[in-house]
């Protein structure tokens, strides 16, 4: 099944798509990746729209969506429309609708494409727990027919696309109650209105299956390639993470979800939902469809035809491993969160120098500590500093992962305080060594990580086997000939999955992994991200190193801010926000901010701040509280998918929502 959906699991091959001409932007195909974004001003102010149009372009910003929440909001757009090409820009625009499809009648005479959300088109959310029969399905299927034949057929006569945009926070009663709240659901959402314009031979279509959830959102995507696949059907994708928040977080998560995505193959035009002025995000795009190209190009000459993987693409499920334990208060596995390792930038023929960085990097976060350090040792001299290391980091540090060139006999394995780790690479050739090694761990109460891949891993696996469970990692630092580096580590998956072993599997994000580096932490942060993340939403890695980032503390972050984003290990307040519209009925940006400030220390607790209720509700499905706009003003608290507390003036709002956290035992003090 997982070759349904992509090419190839292990090189970008690109999903060939037919084309859809948004415009004079043509989507899919041979074409670019295509970056978007969207206005954050009220539509009906028609200069400040353009303005943010005009600026957008300026960007390079290459498609442009606007909210059209009412009818006089859809005509403003024939004014946006006249003015952003009399200055100039012929970047198409792009009307955004929920609910009304008078709307959307309007929108369409207006502006080269409109998208509709199928969850809330023709359907008003209720969440209400309902059994269809099928006689009712069918019936309800025929009004659904009846409220979207009419933008179909005009936009058919008029030139016009449609993006079938589905929220996993606003599918309909009828799709959550029969398919559930799935990614099975959001596909299936999207096909009822495909089978409708395509029974009007229009098919000027683009797909969407945003979630706020990254491997909610790779697993409907994937899932929505794989039944367009068994049905003949060759929709292009616009990829996106809703409601990603801002900062670093917000671009973690959206790496993680799209380059995962772009890494496959998929995806054809990409947004980066940002809790910010709208122009930050086409810099963050760009930087995406820039490794989706280098990503195609590593594989472009390669022939390279490799068995499926394990990993069920559609379906998370941690990849099952044997228990190992860094120390008695830090196991490790796929029982237990992934643990994080820093590498080390001095050296051991300074000691101290080593410790003091890892004492640094822990003095720079609130709670997060890495539970491995990683050093490097090829000279005997320095096995003093070894030891005088291990002693001194037992207290703090549960394992020193120490990367080595020397031979089992010059190893200092004596000595006393945190566990050691040896990292060692073997070729095919190496089955005495790999033995030796095992040997020695097993000897000394230490754990070896072979850093090896697919081939070599198969290769050695007679020797392997004489290693005791929970004395081996499994880790690959640069990328197999042909492949992408998240190729190399399924392809490692697979074949431990081949030979029996369950040994834990450590991501290395390094250098050599790396697609491209360039200048700023940005780019660090993104090509972790992409790299580790496209593992992470697989069920693969139980540690992981970011060992790119200029400095410990930042290598620290970054590893556990990836965890979280890709929910595996959540370390702080987790928040879903989005990026604003003309929807908005608050400042997004200073209230998400002041949010912030005051629960940020609360780092078991979701908070979801949404500025108006068309994805809300859904979207908070895994939010313990909500910050939503209910009316102009005016908000309204809720916990989990249920409003509690309605129409609370805005500048009390804040700290009601602190009270409500208190209430439901929520709250510790910072």
């Amino acid at each position: 099944m997982s070759s349904e959906y992509c090419p190839s699991r292990h090189r970008t091959v690109r999903r060939l798509t037919r084309v859809v001409q948004v415009g004079g932007v043509g989507v899919g195909g041979t074409n670019p990746l295509r970056l978007q974004s969207m206005t954050t001003s009220d539509t009906e102010d028609v200069r400040a729209t353009v303005g943010q149009c005009i600026r957008l372009a300026e960007a390079g910003c290459e498609i442009i969506r606007i909210t059209a929440p009412n009818k006089a909001a859809a005509q403003a757009l024939k004014e946006i429309h006249r003015g952003f090409r009399a200055a100039g820009f012929a970047q198409p625009l792009v009307a955004d609708i929920h609910f009304l499809p008078a709307a959307a009648m309007e929108a369409v005479e207006h502006v080269e494409k409109v998208r509709v959300n199928p969850g809330n088109y023709a359907d008003k959310k209720k969440f209400a727990v309902l059994e269809y029969t099928d006689a009712a399905y069918a019936e309800e299927l025929e009004r659904l027919h009846e409220a979207f034949t009419p933008l179909v057929l005009r936009a058919k006569a008029l030139g016009r696309s449609l993006r079938i945009g589905t929220n996993h926070g606003s599918l309909s009663d009828r799709i959550m109650n029969r398919f559930g709240d799935s990614p099975h659901g959001m596909v299936e959402s999207a096909l009822e209105f495909i089978r409708i314009a395509e029974s009007h031979g229009f098919k000027d279509m683009i797909l969407s299956m945003k979630s706020s959830n990254p491997k909610v959102m790779v697993e409907a995507y994937r899932l929505a390639a794989a039944r367009m696949s068994t049905l003949g059907m060759d929709y292009p994708l616009h990829l996106g993470v809703t409601e990603a928040g801002e900062g670093e977080d917000a671009r973690i998560k959206s790496a993680i979800g799209i380059g995962a995505l772009l890494a496959d193959g998929l995806g054809d035009t990409l947004r980066v939902s940002l809790t910010e002025d709208p122009w930050h995000e086409i810099p963050v795009c760009r930087e995406l469809a820039a490794r989706a190209t280098d990503l195609a190009a590593l594989g472009a000459a390669s022939d390279v035809r490799l068995q499926a993987d394990p990993a069920d693409p559609f379906s998370f499920a941690r990849r099952a491993t044997d228990a190992l334990a860094l120390s008695p208060k830090c196991p490790a596995g796929s029982a237990e969160v992934p643990r994080v390792v820093v590498r080390s930038r001095a050296g051991l023929a300074d000691w101290q120098a080593v410790a003091k960085e890892l004492l640094d990097a822990h003095a720079a976060q609130r709670e997060v500590r890495a539970e491995g350090l990683l050093v490097r040792l090829d000279d005997p001299a320095h096995a003093v500093g070894l030891r005088s290391l291990r002693k001194a980091l037992g207290p703090t540090v549960p394992a020193l992962f120490v990367e080595t060139s020397l031979s089992t006999a010059d190893f200092p394995f004596a000595g006393e305080g945190c566990r050691l780790v040896v990292v060692q690479g073997f070729s095919a050739a190496d089955g005495a060594a790999v033995r030796a090694w095992g040997s020695a761990v097993t000897q000394h109460d230490a754990i070896l990580a072979a850093d090896v891949d697919g081939p070599t891993l198969t290769a050695l696996s007679p020797d392997f086997a004489t290693i005791p469970a929970g004395r081996l990692i499994l880790t690959s630092s640069q990328p197999q000939n042909g492949l992408h580096a998240t190729g190399t580590y399924r392809e490692l998956a697979r074949a431990s999955a081949a030979v029996g072993l369950r040994a834990p599997l450590w991501i290395r994000a390094t250098a050599a992994n790396a697609v491209r580096l360039d200048p700023g932490f940005q780019s660090r942060l993104l090509e972790a991200s992409i790299f580790a993340g496209g593992l992470l939403v697989d069920g693969y890695g139980d540690f992981l190193s970011c060992e790119t980032p200029t400095t410990a503390a930042k290598s620290l972050t970054l590893a556990y801010d990836i965890l979280q984003g890709a929910r595996m290990r959540q370390t702080k307040t987790e928040y879903v926000a989005c990026p604003s519209c003309g929807r908005t009925l608050f400042d997004i940006q200073s209230t998400t901010l002041k949010i912030k400030e005051r629960t940020g220390h609360l780092k078991s607790v979701t908070i979801a701040v949404m500025g108006c209720i068309v994805n809300g509700p859904g979207e908070m499905a895994d939010a313990d509280f909500g910050y939503v706009g209910g009316a102009p003003g005016k908000i309204n608290l809720y916990v989990g998918k249920t409003p509690v507390k309605f129409n609370i003036p805005q500048e009390e709002a804040v700290e009601r929502l602190v009270d409500l956290i208190k209430e439901k035992g929520k709250w510790t003090e910072a």
